[in-house]
């Protein structure tokens, strides 16, 4: 088996272990907050989580043996979940909040803006460039929208 197909294993439950995190932390603050923030890592996680299998099967695993180590990596963020939870202050989930999401989010964006940005400054044609920024822009306008209802 690869290093790489282990190194996406572990790249992947650090990823799960800060979705736990943000997910346990959107509870904290609001219902609301709590649903909308695990809506949009269920539907970042669906393609993420085909890709990682792919990976897995590039790397040598078979698809048994992929399915396992993926689920296991799920045991990533059942941890986050925990330690966010475990780090709740006496003062409140206020406290907890204060720093769990803003590290959370920008995690999120930084490794979002890590790999779109390079994209786009190495696209050649200035169609696909100002679609991915549209779409980019439309994600960003998306959320804004759901976090005023």
């Amino acid at each position: 088996l690869q290093i790489s197909g282990y190194l996406n294993l572990l790249a992947n439950t650090i990823d799960n272990f800060t979705h736990g995190l943000a997910v346990a932390a959107s509870f904290l603050v609001s219902r609301k907050v709590g649903l909308l923030t695990t809506t949009a890592i269920l539907l970042h996680e669906i393609p993420h989580e085909v890709g990682d299998f792919a990976i897995l099967l590039r790397a040598g695993f078979d698809r048994w043996s992929a399915a396992k180590m993926q689920l296991s990596t799920a045991l990533g963020g059942i941890l986050g979940t925990c330690f966010a939870i475990c780090a709740q202050s006496p003062k409140g989930a206020g406290e907890t909040v204060a720093w769990i999401l803003p590290f959370t989010s920008g995690g999120f964006l930084y490794i979002a803006l890590v790999n779109v940005v390079p994209d786009l400054l190495e696209e050649k044609n200035p169609w696909n460039s100002l679609q991915q920024v549209l779409l980019l822009c439309t994600g960003i306008t998306v959320m804004v929208l759901l976090s005023l209802t």
